[in-house]
């Protein structure tokens, strides 16, 4: 019988490198309990993302902005090159040759295109988004309908706090509008409400496979009455480093419901997951997911002139939620009109639309439970439209939850870009910095105040001497939780094309042991 020691500060720092995540549990007898207790944080080495086709429009207009946070003290970045667990100190050998450099790159997806396309070579953008280095956005193009979707990873000093923002102009057509997207990491859980399946809108749900292996896949649908009868969602394959586009609609033979909550989980591997939305009427934009179902919810960064808004929520658990509905403006949490409250009933999507709420004042809305003792987990999306009639633009706002650390968006632009910070229980400190500009342009950064219980819109926060687009970073100081979006206006023809991201905290740490500790294996 033999005892391998393997170190733990070693071994969690390597699991972080391959998923941007770690969890240690030592077993039983094996440590002092007390030890596990003192632990630090360490920058990530590869995280990875996903991005779809961007459009099945031949008049799309692409662009890609892929952007690395500078190293900050919250999260300073590793030794460019070091990799976890490596020995480069001066007088050693080990590692010298075996460094790798750090880098940050997207490259084409296999499978269908929007077009439907799968026997030619999509094209590529026609310069890949790589970044170089931390603090300065880099853009790459592509236009028309053979657009492929994209994987990619960061590593070393790129991978903490990578984003990469995808964004469509589509000008005319059905799918006429501005689609927004932060591409996102693979998962195995996803819920989208506000989805649909209703005649005048074409919902697909991407499923993109970064990994070398292949993803099986499900997808379940929920209307007012619960679940919907479908067909082909079980056991959906996504090949390796590919994508599988499905329209919503020819999954089930049911009446077309305006509003739907889609599931979708994977049985093996991972995928990124979102929904492109096209609606006859009101253009196109991105639905992403909703943060994890949760008993308190955020719906940050509504556009202060919307026209329309319409508040989807669904209850997966076996309860149903009774919840209080209030909207933080920038003077306060009120109360909206006819809307206080709201009772979910469990496994069944239920929809309120808020006319004339937000008055001329970006906005938020907090959704908690009635009875605070007794929360019921929700998902929850905001459908926001812009302008009237024939000249409507609509864009999607799901639940999203606090900045722990730091989180970052990408491909903003001087005069179209609003960044909504909200506070829900207690006044909060926040900063915020405005990156290098991806043509020219000095950072620029400010700390702000935000009221408890209020949205703070800013949109003077830009780089000095700015060409090209730009980043925003925020990062909490003190004080309570903050959930933020950011809004990009992009007025065409008379059309107030706009779409609105939400900010994720980016993990671009990973807590291990502070103390190294030997775990015996048996073997």
């Amino acid at each position: 019988m033999k005892r391998t020691t393997l170190s733990l500060i070693a071994g969690a720092t390597a699991l972080a490198a391959v998923t941007g995540f770690a969890a240690l549990t030592a077993p039983e007898g094996t440590a002092d309990p007390g030890a596990t207790k003192a632990t630090t944080r360490l920058p990530v080495e590869r995280v990875g993302l996903a991005c779809p086709v961007p459009s099945s429009s031949e008049v799309a207009e692409t662009v890609y902005t892929s952007y690395t946070p500078a190293a900050t003290d919250a999260g300073k970045t590793p030794d460019a090159g070091k990799t976890p667990g490596s020995d480069t100190s001066p007088g050693s050998d080990k590692g010298k040759d075996k460094a790798e450099k750090p880098t940050a790159l997207l490259k084409p997806a296999t499978g269908a295109t929007a077009s439907g396309g799968t026997g030619k070579k999509p094209a590529a953008p026609k310069a890949p988004a790589t970044v170089t280095t931390p603090g300065k956005p880099v853009t790459a193009e592509a236009n028309g309908a053979s657009v492929p979707a994209l994987t990619g990873s960061a590593t070393g000093a790129l991978a903490p706090g990578w984003t990469v923002q995808q964004t469509t102009v589509v000008p005319a057509g059905g799918s006429r509008g501005l689609l927004g997207l932060t591409c996102g990491a693979p998962d195995t859980d996803f819920w989208f409400p506000a989805a649909s399946t209703a005649k005048a809108r074409h919902d697909y749900v991407h499923l993109t496979n970064p990994d070398d292996t292949a993803a099986v896949a499900d997808i379940t649908l929920y209307g007012p009455e619960g679940v919907l009868k479908s067909q082909f969602t079980e056991g959906i394959p996504v090949p390796a480093h590919s994508t599988v586009p499905v329209l919503l609609s020819t999954l089930t033979q049911e009446a077309a419901q305006r509003d739907v909550t889609v599931h979708v989980t994977t049985r093996s591997g991972r995928v990124g997951a979102a929904v492109g939305v096209a609606d006859d009427k009101l253009g196109s934009d991105w639905l992403s997911a909703s943060a994890d179902p949760s008993g308190s919810v955020v719906l940050p960064g509504i556009p202060a002139d919307a026209t329309s808004v319409r508040l989807v929520v669904f209850a997966p658990g076996q309860d149903d939620a009774d919840l209080k509905v209030k909207l933080s403006t920038a003077n306060g949490a009120i109360v909206p009109a006819g809307a206080s409250t709201l009772h979910v009933k469990s496994g069944m999507t239920t929809s309120i639309d808020l006319p004339d709420l937000t008055r001329g004042s970006a906005a938020s809305l907090f959704l908690g439970p009635e009875n605070a003792k007794r929360p019921v987990p929700v998902v929850a999306a905001l459908q926001v439209v812009r302008g009237k009639g024939e000249k409507s633009e609509i864009a999607f706002i799901p639940a999203v939850g606090p900045i722990s650390a730091r989180a970052t968006v990408a491909d903003n632009r001087a005069k179209a870009s609003t960044l909504s910070l909200t506070a829900p229980d207690a006044d909060a400190q926040v900063r915020i910095t405005a990156s290098a500009g991806s043509g020219a342009g000095t950072p620029a950064s400010k700390t702000v105040t935000v009221r408890a219980g209020t949205t703070t819109a800013l949109t003077d926060l830009v780089p000095q001497g700015l060409k090209g687009s730009y980043a925003l970073t925020v990062e909490p100081v003190s004080g309570g939780k903050v959930h933020a979006a950011r809004t990009l206006a992009v007025p065409q023809d008379g059309v107030p094309m706009f779409t609105v991201q939400t900010l994720t905290d980016d993990r671009g740490t990973v807590e291990v042991p502070s103390a190294r500790q030997d775990l015996g294996v048996l073997d």
